[in-house]
């Protein structure tokens, strides 16, 4: 039977330890939420990585929107974050129509030498996130962050049934404006993974994340 997981967003080693105290199962790190998540320095990455022993996801993501800002700077990061012991990471690019930017994505892929990576919320933001389900997979990713929809996973939840019978070597973690109330009803059409960022700092993204509204989420997960 596939475990249920809780993803918790970290921005600081501060984050991942209270992650880690509340039991949550991975990380996603990243900074500069004001930009929806950027790639994080190495020096936060080594942080992060002598508070915790939990899996870390490292973002690689260059600019706000869905395009790469500088694709060559951007593998050169991933070299830097691999050298620096990032060994999981989070990325995902969409072209000027709307349509996964395979080219794009195949370029960084090819820095992360085999590490297990997720396509990030792009996929949300696309065109169609039903069909790039699909282009997705044949990338080599084996997670996809989503909401279902732009808006948030209220708005999503009939896309997420449908991707959720469509998991296969490749595991739907949803999130983005995840709730509680959505959790029941993702479980019961095959929903395993969840992620949460806002929901677990009550006091917003200036402050650190909390422990105890993690354990909240990974006994409610």
């Amino acid at each position: 039977m596939v475990q249920t997981m809780l993803e918790v967003i970290a921005l600081d080693a501060t984050d991942a330890e209270a992650a880690q105290a509340g039991g949550a199962h991975r990380l996603e790190l990243t900074v500069d939420m004001a930009a929806d998540g950027l790639t994080p320095p190495v020096t936060v990455l080594r942080d992060v990585l002598s508070a915790t022993d939990l899996p870390v996801r490292v973002m690689l993501r260059d600019a706000p929107g869905f395009a790469p800002g500088d694709l060559d700077g951007l593998r050169r990061d991933a070299e830097a974050l691999r050298e620096a012991g990032a060994a999981e990471f989070v990325l995902g690019f969409l072209d000027a129509d709307g349509r996964v930017d395979e080219a794009a994505c195949a370029a960084l892929v090819a820095e992360l030498d085999g590490c297990a990576w997720t396509f990030h919320r792009a996929l949300d933001n696309s065109a169609d996130p039903e069909a790039a389900w699909t282009v997705v997979g044949g990338l080599g990713c084996d997670t996809v962050l989503a909401a279902g929809s732009a808006r948030g996973v209220g708005d999503g939840l009939a896309v997420l049934e449908r991707l959720a019978a469509r998991q296969d070597a490749v595991r739907l973690l949803v999130g983005g404006g995840l709730k509680v109330e959505h959790v029941a009803p993702l479980k019961a059409v095959g929903v395993t993974g969840f992620h949460v960022g806002s929901a677990v700092r009550p006091g917003g993204w200036g402050a650190p994340v909390s422990a105890d509204a993690v354990r909240s989420w990974v006994n409610l997960v």
